[in-house]
């Protein structure tokens, strides 16, 4: 796996997936094909920050569709793990496990990054917005939990 991956630019076309969610179920971009679809990669479920980020999602999910968007949540834990961060946090939207990194790696979201002094290669916290006709509307890189959706809903004028 490379070091780091090609960020996404606003204009272009989404790379599409289809990952297992919490569930085991089979979500693929393609079943949002004609809408709004907020796409975030965090790094694991449960932890500090992620569990920050997500509840802020579950908190602005309502006006986030009342705008006409959805959300899809992806880290690379594995189904168990997510439907308990879900179950744990009352998520209400998909989360979607890419343990191999394959979507984080398309998505630009997948690089180095250090932690408490260690440095290591995993999935970046970031957020890219599909638009209706599946291009990229908006591509946020290595952003903070705290606050991100407040500024994700501002810059999508939600």
């Amino acid at each position: 796996m490379s070091l780091t991956s090609t960020p996404l630019s606003a204009g272009e076309r989404a790379p599409k997936f289809t990952l297992a969610d919490a569930h085991g179920t089979q979500v693929a971009l393609d079943d949002y094909a004609g809408k709004n679809v907020v796409v975030y990669f965090y790094p694991k479920a449960a932890t500090k920050g992620c569990t920050t980020e997500a509840c802020d999602f579950r908190d602005n999910l309502n006006s986030l569709r009342a705008a006409g968007y959805e959300v899809l949540g992806i880290s690379p834990d594995e189904g168990d793990a997510l439907a308990s961060f879900a179950e744990a946090e009352s998520l209400n939207f998909p989360l979607l496990s890419d343990p191999d990194f394959a979507v984080a790696t398309a998505y630009g979201s997948y690089g180095q990054k250090e932690v408490n002094g260690k440095k290591y290669s995993g999935t970046l916290r970031s957020t890219v917005v599909v638009d209706p006709d599946g291009k990229v509307a908006l591509a946020e890189y290595n952003v903070a939990a705290d606050g991100h959706v407040a500024r994700l809903r501002e810059e999508l004028g939600v």
